[in-house]
């Protein structure tokens, strides 16, 4: 049978517990991702919406959206009375997904500028739906999920620019990040809830990384002291080394 696709199975097993990707080029001629899952696969396009489709005329229901509430500015010089119901907030949710698959598929395949984009699309559907959606439930569902999008689009910029050398460009992207999941956290008056989540662990290893990376480097050095400082709460002691901090960068930037 040649829809049958056990022999595609069988040359590429499935590892439980493992995430195995990889790029192919379709009969389209275009490169094309396929996600290994247990009972099959997923293919998903590199470009535009991963399933291909152009929903209404546009690369993703999120761009249509978009066009629509600015359509309704125009009209009536204000956001105010646009809405989506609760039909229209499901498809933006599932089409939310179909991203999310894609981009843990890039983030595997180290395609990171795609990865930053696609967590970047989520994330503005997160915002779309809080401020658009019709019921209270549609506002908040999905919310939750913010500050893994955000730990995976700060991940995503920080190994971008930890492939060219900039690690102080990574080390901003991952202290950005921190501050937006800290904020998220402070708006649901959750602020102690920063010191157990794990996106938060998660890019403070990785800010661990970017810093040992930086051998010698005394500002590096002492803003891995303030790292410290703040997650023990020591706070007159973190006031201190960002000042010392400031000192050495004024330093570092004055003419010789």
């Amino acid at each position: 049978m040649p829809d049958d696709i056990r022999k595609i199975l069988a040359d590429w097993p499935y590892n439980p517990g493992e995430l195995t990707v990889r790029k192919i080029t379709g009969a389209d001629g275009r490169e094309k991702i396929q996600m290994r899952l247990d009972l099959g696969l997923l293919q998903m396009e590199m470009a535009g919406r991963p399933d291909g489709q152009q929903p209404k005329g546009h690369e993703s229901l999120l761009h249509y959206h978009l066009d629509q509430v600015e359509q309704h500015r125009q009209r009536n010089g204000t956001e105010l009375g646009f809405e989506l119901d609760a039909q229209q907030c499901a498809a933006l949710r599932a089409e939310a997904v179909m991203y999310y698959h894609r981009y843990l598929s890039l983030f595997v395949l180290e395609e990171y500028n795609q990865v930053e984009g696609d967590t970047g699309h989520n994330l503005q559907v997160l915002d779309m739906l809080r401020r658009f959606a019709a019921t209270q439930n549609d506002r908040m569902a999905f919310q939750q999920y913010r500050p893994y999008l955000i730990m995976m689009n700060t991940r995503a910029k920080a190994h971008r620019a930890m492939q060219t050398k900039a690690n102080r460009s990574a080390m901003a992207h991952i202290d950005a990040g921190l501050v937006a999941i800290r904020e998220f956290f402070e708006a649901y008056d959750q602020a102690d809830a920063i010191g157990k989540s794990t996106e938060a662990m998660i890019l403070l290893a990785l800010r661990q990384q970017v810093v040992e990376q930086l051998p010698g480097d005394p500002v590096a050095k002492l803003e891995q002291e303030l790292d410290s400082a703040v997650h023990e709460e020591r706070y007159e002691d973190a006031a201190h080394l960002r000042d010392r901090i400031s000192q050495l960068r004024r330093q570092e930037e004055s003419p010789s």
